[in-house]
């Protein structure tokens, strides 16, 4: 990827002015290289490697016994499913300083693997249980992925036969359950739901997400994006649905990258991309996103308002909240308006009611749309925590609904694939606020210019996504719009309510 440092200069020593271009292309390679390790600059530079530092081409990556001990320490950590898996994994790798980018990359992968495979490996590995014996349970995955030859006679030591034992159960002659990789409540209630396709969203699920990134059409072109990373040896195209989004085959680290410092690009699903739009929020409105996070589709809603109106942000956790300021502000928004509330019934909410243009609740759930890029969530979610998550759905949605004025449009998503978390709570909203209409969803992607696949259509007036029929995360979308007649009736009573005391007077 890096060339030997060439002269710029002539023969004569007259020295050749750089474009803007070339000067900036040149900035990111140093930046690269200072990023680099000791033997990567070698290699990059040409420089000849010691063959037994390097990685045997025919066997793949040499797993070495430091990459089985560290990972055995996260799994130890990781496996007690008490946390996030990413947080939990950071927070070893912060105080493990010994640990190389190559090693951490390794070792990451390999706990991910571990929570995608983790009911095949228990299986394995019956009747030892994985999170008490984390060094082996280290070696399976490691053996899995890389295969046995990658860990060699020294590394395996005293147990050598265990694995091998382990090994030679074979995942294929486990049950369907098993092989599902999912605990049994969300195993039975997808396959009823999905039928005669639940056996390909399964596989789905074990594989690990793409990287897609959302361009910020205030700041750049999609076209100008593609080329920047071309020029930075990364390979990308267009994602196939969304008209803002790109897709990358690899996961490089752009948080350091001028395009992402900038502002022209952030993560974020596809899916995701696609759930803004169904907000379609137009200049000058009032918006609010009533569950926010930590942001992604507020500001791909500022980015659609043209940084115009006035976006509110609403969420319950200002931590999380309060890292929205600083990536607004790299994206160049100055519409946006975060608030902390206390709870879907706080005081502020009933003040602005009947204000807001358009509503986009992103409510909390389960998160079993996004199980390919957080494992973890399907062994640390149960059925009890199902049912307290669809009471909050219920109620968010409900309390959000009174913000929306006459006329005014609410989208509830959820990144759930699970239809209690999705039409069913639409439907029972519907029950009881008859001032209320479903909107077909995929009309109102069509005249955007969204093209969905059949699959996708086939789910209207809802908006259904799932890893198996789109390559995206599982996402949930209704749209639905406030009567105007509402409004037409209200004044109809005020005034009819007047005459009556005039008369009276009279």
């Amino acid at each position: 990827m890096f060339e030997k440092k060439k002269s710029y200069g002539s023969r004569q020593g007259s020295p050749r002015r750089l474009t803007d271009r070339q000067r900036a292309a040149r900035t990111r390679q140093l930046q690269e290289a200072r990023s680099m390790t000791k033997v990567e600059r070698q290699r990059a530079a040409g420089a000849h490697i010691d063959p037994t530092r390097r990685q045997a081409r025919s066997g793949g990556p040499r797993v070495t016994g430091m990459i089985v001990e560290e990972l055995g320490k996260a799994l130890a950590t990781v496996l007690k499913l008490d946390g996030p898996a990413d947080v939990l994994m950071s927070r070893f790798f912060r105080l493990n300083h010994k640990l190389g980018s190559r090693d951490r990359s390794m070792i990451a992968e390999a706990i991910f693997y571990t929570l995608r495979h983790l009911s095949s490996i228990t299986w394995q590995m019956k009747p030892i249980v994985p999170a008490r014996a984390p060094k082996l349970t280290a070696m399976v995955a490691l053996a899995r992925i890389y295969g046995r030859d990658a860990l060699d006679a020294k590394t395996v030591g005293n147990d050598a036969q265990p694995l091998d034992n382990i090994l030679r159960s074979k995942v294929e002659n486990a049950t369907a359950l098993v092989q599902s990789e999912l605990p049994f409540w969300l195993f039975d209630r997808l396959n009823k739901q999905f039928g005669d396709g639940a056996a390909d969203l399964f596989e789905s699920m074990k594989e690990g997400a793409p990287l897609d990134l959302r361009v910020n059409l205030l700041k750049a072109k999609r076209e100008e994006v593609l080329e920047a990373l071309a020029e930075h040896g990364v390979e990308a195209f267009e994602t196939p649905l969304s008209p803002d989004g790109v897709r990358l085959t690899t996961k490089p680290g752009l948080t350091s990258w001028p395009l992402y410092r900038e502002g022209k690009i952030d993560v974020q699903d596809e899916g995701s991309q696609l759930i803004a739009r169904l907000v379609q929020p137009r200049r000058g409105e009032m918006v609010c996103d009533f569950c926010a996070g930590a942001g992604g589709k507020t500001l791909a809603l500022g980015a659609l308002m043209r940084s115009t109106g006035r976006l509110y942000a609403f969420d319950v956790n200002e931590k999380r909240l309060g890292g929205l300021t600083p990536r607004m502000r790299r994206a160049g928004l100055s519409n946006v308006h975060p608030i902390a509330i206390k709870s879907e019934r706080d005081s502020r909410i009933k003040r602005l009611a009947g204000k807001f243009d358009r509503v986009l609740v992103d409510a909390p759930c389960s998160g079993t749309g996004t199980l390919r890029r957080n494992p973890d969530l399907k062994w640390r979610m149960s059925e009890e925590e199902l049912a307290r998550i669809n009471d909050i759905q219920k109620s968010v949605l409900d309390s959000s609904s009174r913000l929306v004025k006459d006329g005014g449009r609410l989208v509830y998503a959820t990144c759930s694939l699970l239809r209690e978390e999705n039409q069913a709570v639409v439907e029972a909203f519907l029950e009881t606020h008859p001032d209320f209409v479903l909107v077909n969803a995929i009309e109102v992607l069509g005249k955007q210019g969204v093209e969905l696949p059949q699959c996708t259509q086939a789910e209207a007036p809802y908006f259904v996504m799932a890893p198996h029929q789109s390559g995206t995360d599982g996402f949930f979308g209704a749209v639905l719009e406030r009567r105007k007649a509402k409004l037409e009736r209200e004044d109809n009573c005020e005034s009819s309510e007047k005459d009556t005391i005039e008369a009276e007077n009279a």
